[in-house]
């Protein structure tokens, strides 16, 4: 008797969608532990290295957000709870942004709150990347 076993395999994000998604995670993380070690230490060279950290992230988030929409839009059942992924992808690239903007300023007037905005979009950035991974952020059967 021969036992048979049959492999589902489940659909999971395109490899550059994948790569471009994750990538954003470290590099939002690395701009607000700059900012951390900035306010702490007062250095300049953190607040350098936490912009040019955010304006990676900004790249790679936005490489994934247009990733995202082609995903949504090439997906047949298109329904409402799908637009969540690209609407927190959305979100944290506009944040980012702002991040940016608030971090060409000098050292001195990007703190305290270019420290609180890099958080929100690294915990923003977090979720994206969780629901993004999900079957449900690419439209996978629960």
């Amino acid at each position: 008797m021969t036992a048979t076993h049959t492999h589902t395999y489940q659909r999971g994000l395109p490899l550059f969608h994948a790569i471009f998604l994750v990538g954003c995670l470290p590099l939002f993380l690395g701009a607000t532990l700059s900012d951390y070690a900035y306010s702490n230490s007062y250095q300049i060279q953190w607040a350098t290295f936490a912009s040019w950290l955010n304006a990676g992230g900004l790249v790679f988030a936005g490489l994934a957000l247009i990733s995202a929409l082609i995903s949504y839009f090439r997906a047949q059942p298109r329904s409402i709870m799908l637009l969540i992924y690209p609407a927190l992808l959305l979100l944290t690239w506009v944040l980012g942004f702002v991040n940016a903007l608030l971090h060409a300023r000098d050292a001195w007037g990007m703190m305290p709150i270019g420290f609180a905005l890099s958080l929100v979009v690294t915990i923003f950035a977090g979720t994206a990347v969780w629901v993004g991974f999900s079957r449900f952020g690419h439209g996978g059967k629960p």
